[in-house]
């Protein structure tokens, strides 16, 4: 019997840009069958500029799974007494109140089990687990928003979550099973903010927004050149000739996102007696000129970067190629939340 090919889209709003890819499931495996990629001049501009990425892209499916992130959704990972799966939900909305600054019926809440500890007898005795919470007028605002665009919203994931997920699809990356306890940061610094996601095992252990990113590079040229904010972005991003002048002006931002980067290495190596072995960067800004240097500096540790792509074949003759190079930085979320399709769809 034949089956059909599945394919969903993942769909990534920033602040300031768009990007969609279309993932679809094939005997071979997974396969980039469209990308599109658009930068949004203006907030009021953002639905007008998903629509014509969309049209652009070639994409085909409707389905789609986005993500939501920022000072409306909170991450917190908990400590429980050992429970069955079907006992966790109500459990979670019981203990919320304890680690969300909102009122419960505010928000939206999720989560799951991490792991389980045990005793010398090697009975279960507690539980890790993550407690994720949306306030629900931004869930239903986003829902909105996305069907406005003419699509179905399958699924609702967190910017950090799907950046983890493009990760461990990789091959040979990360974490593997003869060192289960690695600790690895990935790290995607945006333009309005940088996300931190510590994975130790395969197992996500920490969580963070930082808000600082690309922007504030940007507005630190603009404001000591006198630049507005288009020519200041332009010299960000193409600094040929300029780069003492560009250096100069971003290091002081570039060394306070690392000092802050720094500081969630010091908790969580702190709480889990772990080191963070491995540190890999994505997202536009950081291709920013003395970013991976000064990371190295402060972290003390070698920063990588990274291909979301590794694992999943590209349809050259869908996409455009030399322009799915010229953003694969800026690609990990989108791609991320394009890898539910293997339990979404």
């Amino acid at each position: 019997m034949f089956s059909r090919q599945k394919s969903l889209v993942g769909l990534d709003i920033g602040s300031d840009e768009v990007k969609v890819v279309e993932l679809t499931q094939t005997i071979d495996g997974l396969e980039l069958t469209g990308f599109g990629w658009g930068r949004i001049p203006a907030p009021e501009e953002t639905i007008d500029t998903v629509k014509a990425v969309l049209r652009e892209s070639g994409i085909r499916s409707r389905k789609v799974v986005t993500a939501v992130s920022g000072r409306s959704v909170v991450v917190r990972y908990i400590t429980l007494p050992e429970l069955d799966d079907d006992e966790l939900p109500e459990t979670l909305r019981l203990e919320a109140d304890k680690y969300i600054p909102f009122d419960r019926d505010e928000v939206c809440i999720d989560g799951q089990r991490l792991e389980s500890s045990e005793d010398e007898s090697g009975d279960s005795t507690d539980m890790k687990s993550l407690l994720v919470a949306v306030k629900k007028d931004l869930l239903h605002d986003h829902i909105d928003q996305v069907q406005d665009l003419g699509l179905v919203p399958v699924a609702i994931d967190i910017d950090s979550f799907a950046l983890s997920n493009a990760f461990e699809m990789r091959n040979g990356i990360g974490v593997r099973s003869e060192d289960p306890d690695k600790a690895v940061a990935l790290v995607d610094v945006g333009a309005s903010k940088t996300n931190i996601h510590i994975l130790r095992g395969n197992i996500s252990s920490f969580s963070r927004e930082i808000y600082l990113g690309g922007g504030d590079l940007t507005e630190a040229i603009s404001r000591r050149e006198h630049l507005d904010e288009a020519e200041a972005e332009e010299l960000k991003c193409a600094p040929q000739g300029n780069e003492e002048m560009v250096a100069t002006a971003v290091q002081p931002v570039l060394d306070e996102i690392a000092g802050e980067i720094q500081l969630s290495f010091d908790y969580f190596e702190n709480q889990f007696d772990h080191r963070v072995e491995e540190v890999y960067v994505s997202g536009g800004a950081s291709r920013t000129l003395g970013l991976q240097e000064t990371f190295e500096r402060i972290f003390d540790r070698e920063v990588k970067t990274w291909d979301p792509l590794e694992s999943i074949k590209v349809r050259e003759d869908l996409v455009d190629v030399e322009a799915l190079t010229e953003h694969l930085s800026q690609l990990p979320i989108a791609i991320g939340l394009g890898s539910r399709l293997q339990d979404c769809v």
